[in-house]
């Protein structure tokens, strides 16, 4: 955590990517492609056409089809399915008096400076550590972003007891305001009891009809029942230094959420997240199809 994010980059690249490529996208993250440098991008697309055989051994074509492969294969379901539920569900919390967004361990998350005619209402908070969060706004002045009116930054470690008091410094935090809540990315890299009393902590900030959304891995994923692209992955973030620690059956879950005063609102299984998150975009492109990734569900809980 001294350095930025690997992870958070290549999920970048992989947004970065299937915008760039498709017209019709599962998520369309426009301004990802800008926060990577040219080198940056170029090296991470270099490294994983190179990887294919590691991805798909066999496999025969081009570099760029490689690329291609590998990105729709392993790299971009989760970053893209997981952005798209997570934004369709903070839309309806809007709607119903949601007015604060806090994105914890934000990475390169670009919301606030894409941010619809409906996001107008909340008021933003990126919460990231802060080797990562100065990483990230670093990248945005780069830009000459004018920063949006309603974003705040919060610099926080999680891994420090008094982290909360971070957030409570800021001006801008109301701890009665309604909020809605992206953890998106974190349940996989925290022991158990680690990410139940980070969730915990949260919902004792937020008033009753606050929400949590969250992925997070199955019960299969450390065995051999897990599927390939799944035990491939957990490797792959092993030699990035950002090992997976963590797996949640369903009612282990639900117990845990109950425990802190959280209630499963929606939940989506890898083929209800396919059916109902990138069928449009397998309808156009039907020689090659993304389905989201094995053993990762996802997660809307409410505060009671």
């Amino acid at each position: 955590m001294k350095n930025k994010s690997l992870t958070a980059l290549v999920s970048a690249f992989s947004r970065a990517y299937h915008a760039e490529l498709n017209q019709l996208k599962i998520f369309d993250d426009s301004l990802a492609r800008q926060l990577l440098t040219d080198e940056e991008y170029e090296g991470i697309a270099g490294n994983m056409s190179q990887g294919i055989a590691f991805f798909q051994p066999g496999f025969v074509g081009t570099q760029e089809q490689a690329l291609r492969r590998v990105v729709d294969h392993q790299l971009s379901p989760s970053p893209l399915g997981r952005a798209a539920f997570a934004e369709q569900a903070l839309e309806v919390a809007t709607v119903h008096g949601a007015r604060q967004y806090l994105i914890f361990a934000a990475g390169y998350d670009t919301f606030a400076y894409r941010q619809p005619e409906w996001a107008s209402k909340l008021q933003i908070f990126e919460i990231d550590h802060p080797a990562t969060a100065d990483d990230k706004r670093r990248r945005v002045a780069a830009l000459n972003l004018d920063q949006p009116s309603n974003l705040h930054y919060i610099s926080a470690d999680f891994s420090e007891p008094d982290w909360q008091s971070r957030m409570l410094d800021s001006h801008a935090f109301d701890l009665s305001v309604i909020s809605f809540c992206s953890l998106l990315g974190i349940s996989y890299y925290l022991p158990k009891d680690v990410f139940k009393s980070f969730l915990s902590a949260i919902a004792k900030l937020l008033p009753s009809g606050s929400s949590i959304v969250f992925d997070y891995p199955d019960e299969h994923t450390f065995t051999p029942q897990a599927g390939e692209r799944t035990q491939k992955q957990v490797m792959m973030t092993a030699r990035a230094g950002e090992p997976m620690q963590a797996s949640y059956s369903y009612a282990e879950l639900e117990h845990m959420l109950e425990d802190v005063n959280l209630l499963i609102y929606q939940h989506l299984t890898p083929a209800q997240i396919t059916g109902q998150l990138f069928q449009a975009y397998n309808d156009s492109q039907p020689g090659q199809p993304i389905t989201a990734f094995d053993n990762v569900n996802y997660c809307l809980a409410v505060k009671r």
